[in-house]
Parts: structure tokens; sequence; C-alpha cells
């Protein structure tokens, strides 16, 4: 996918993408259209974010909801399944620096090198996840970690 960024421009700060998910959020009705927004900005401001995408909980099983990156086979994942499925059944940020080395790791993509998932949660209740997976080794730093779990916030409060 092409960023949009023209030649030589920066990518919006995690501030900066914090307030256009929040500005976005309350002018946006539809929760499903306010996800596909969020998981392209996401894509489109950070270059080491190459698959963006968003499982939503139904019952003891994750679904695969918007996403930007190539098609992926696990469209349903049962909780306690893959990387996906400890985050949610742990409520908690997982983050792979290398899938290969994770034998939880579901293959979604030969480039795929690293994966982080954050689940979305409100009142104590997992109601889904954003997964990022990078085609970049121990691509994710705490502040990607600290930008994602604000965007779930953001998202739960819109779920």
């Amino acid at each position: 996918m092409t960023r949009n960024h023209s030649v030589g421009s920066k990518p919006m700060t995690s501030a900066g993408i914090s307030s256009a998910l929040g500005e976005s959020a309350a002018a946006t009705k539809d929760p499903r259209a306010f996800l596909t927004e969020a998981v392209r900005l996401l894509e489109r401001e950070r270059a080491h974010f190459n698959w963006v995408g968003i499982y939503l909980l139904e019952g003891d099983t994750l679904v695969l909801g918007p996403f930007v990156g190539k098609p992926t086979d696990h469209v349903r994942i049962p909780l306690g399944r893959g990387i996906c499925g400890a985050a949610a059944s742990a409520g908690k940020t997982v983050i792979v620096d290398d899938v290969n080395a994770d034998p939880r790791y579901l293959a979604c993509s030969l480039e795929t090198r690293a994966e982080i998932v954050v689940p979305i949660i409100r009142d104590g209740k997992v109601l889904g996840e954003i997964d990022i997976d990078s085609d970049t080794p121990a691509a994710f730093t705490d502040d990607d970690r600290l930008l994602l779990e604000g965007v779930a916030e953001i998202l739960a409060a819109k779920l």
C-alpha cells in the first residue's frame, strides 16, 4: 500500500494520531466506519506497521474486522490460540520481536517478522484487539505500545 506522505514529509506524532482519532470518534456515528478509519490511519502514519487489523470478540472467538494489508486466512481465532488469542485471553499487550521464534505465532505472511497485539478493553471486559505485523524484526517500541494502548482506549469508547 502506498503511504500518503509526500517526499520528505514526516508522519504524525503519536499525540497527533490520538487527537485525530478522538475527533473522528466524536464525529463518526458508525463504529465500523470508525474502525476502518483507525486502521488506515495507523498503517499510513507508521512505516513499520505493514499489516494493521482489528479483531472483535464474539463469544470465545476473535473475528477479523477492518484491516489494511495482505489478506489473511486467520479471520476467526479462538481465544487462547496464537498471539492474538493469548493477548485477548490475558487482557494484556503482547509484543513479539521475532515471530519465527514464538510457537504461538499463526503465520499470515512469510515477510512478517514482528507482531504487537493490544487488547481493546472497556469496563474490564475485552471487546477485541488491535493486531499489527511488521516486516522488520523487533520493530515495536515502547512508544508504539503506548500509542496503541491509547488508541485502544479510544476504540473501546466507540464500541
